[in-house]
């Protein structure tokens, strides 16, 4: 059993997929820092609306207008951060999309091969067979 489970543990595809899900969680980390520090700063300055501040409070002991107290107050529904996540995922969607397509047009693209020629109808096999058989006789 130990054995089968040192073949299955370092086969070329888990170990691959070991590989690409470290690097997957290093480029997550870029993606989370280029949509949080330096894309969503320009989204609120555009227009000044901070959405992980909005919440409904689902009972009136919350009073607060501030989401950390009011969570304290009582039970909150906080939308804003729904938006927020939302908007990340999209920005980080379309970021992912975008180093794809870059990817995709640096690889090399195989020249197209070369049409294999038509097979000839066989009526012209035939006839090709026949003239050479007439030329082998009068040889």
């Amino acid at each position: 059993m130990l054995e089968e489970f040192k073949k299955f543990a370092l086969k070329g595809n888990v170990v691959d997929l070991a590989i690409g899900v470290i690097i997957g969680a290093a480029f997550s980390k870029i993606v989370d820092s280029l949509v949080g520090d330096i894309i969503m700063p320009f989204i609120g300055a555009l227009g000044g609306v901070d959405f992980s501040n909005y919440f409904i409070g689902l009972n009136k002991a919350v009073t607060s207008p501030i989401l950390s107290e009011a969570k304290k107050q009582g039970a909150v529904l906080a939308y804003g951060n729904f938006v927020t996540v939302g908007i990340n995922f999209l920005i980080i969607a379309f970021v992912l999309f975008m180093v794809v397509k870059g990817i995709n047009k640096l690889q090399k693209k195989e020249p197209p091969k070369p049409e294999a020629p038509a097979a000839k109808p066989e009526d012209v096999v035939l006839l090709g067979e026949i003239r050479d058989l007439l030329k082998q006789k009068q040889a």
